[in-house]
């Protein structure tokens, strides 16, 4: 089984979905994520060993590609589509509780903002790191996380901005959050975005790319 694990991860890292895509071209006609997922749960692995050992692998190896730029961003959405066809198969185990996931993850484009490529990203690598994603979209407003956060106890909120004229309403969402549930980490992260305008709004942590957003909630949950 350790075998198909490997090869499960591999077939994530690569963006190799099933048997009848063509990408990547050295991996044409082999079986992908969706067929490697079914016959892993199949033979009885315990589908938290097939998130953790497998799927999760990948895109943390493709994760990690991006943050050093050895991979770039149509290696990431192919890696996050082998993904979610790999996860389709866990659902199931997903809704019964049999598989666990690390936590919930609420993101969204902050208020005035419309970009979502850099959100969509991060959310991509976080999911294929084991949290279940909320996604809200763009624009969006303080009431809409809070609102998530009260549905969610314990969850952890992501802002995302691509502009300098939007990043400014972070400081009054991040407030609004800490005022309302002192305990939520906020996470922040746009190309405008520095480590020094994340401490001065409040936020927890800074995150430059979606890998290191990940691995800000991986020792969240440690």
């Amino acid at each position: 089984m350790d075998s198909l694990l490997e090869k499960l991860a591999l077939c994530t890292e690569r963006g190799k979905v099933d048997k009848d895509a063509v990408y990547p071209p050295d991996m044409k006609g082999e079986e992908g994520s969706d067929e490697l997922t079914a016959k892993l749960l199949a033979d009885g692995v315990d589908p938290n060993r097939v998130l953790k050992e497998g799927l999760m692998v990948g895109m943390n190896r493709i994760g990690e590609k991006f943050s050093n730029h050895e991979a770039f961003v149509p290696d990431l959405l192919m890696a996050a589509r082998a993904m979610n066809a790999g996860m389709v198969h866990l659902q199931p185990y997903f809704d019964s509780g049999e598989a666990q996931r690390k936590g919930v993850f609420v993101i969204g484009t902050v208020q005035g903002d419309l970009h979502d490529i850099g959100k969509n990203l991060v959310a991509m690598v976080v999911e294929g790191g084991g949290w279940e994603v909320i996604d809200l979209g763009v624009n969006t407003t303080a009431e809409q996380f809070l609102e998530e956060i009260k549905k969610h106890p314990g969850c952890v909120v992501g802002l995302s901005a691509l502009l300098t004229t939007t990043m400014v309403n972070m400081e009054k969402m991040v407030s609004a959050i800490k005022s309302a549930s002192p305990d939520t980490m906020v996470l922040v992260g746009g190309a405008p975005l520095t480590q020094e305008f994340c401490e001065k709004i409040g936020a927890d942590n800074y995150a430059q790319d979606p890998q290191s957003a990940l691995n800000h909630l991986a020792a969240a949950s440690a």
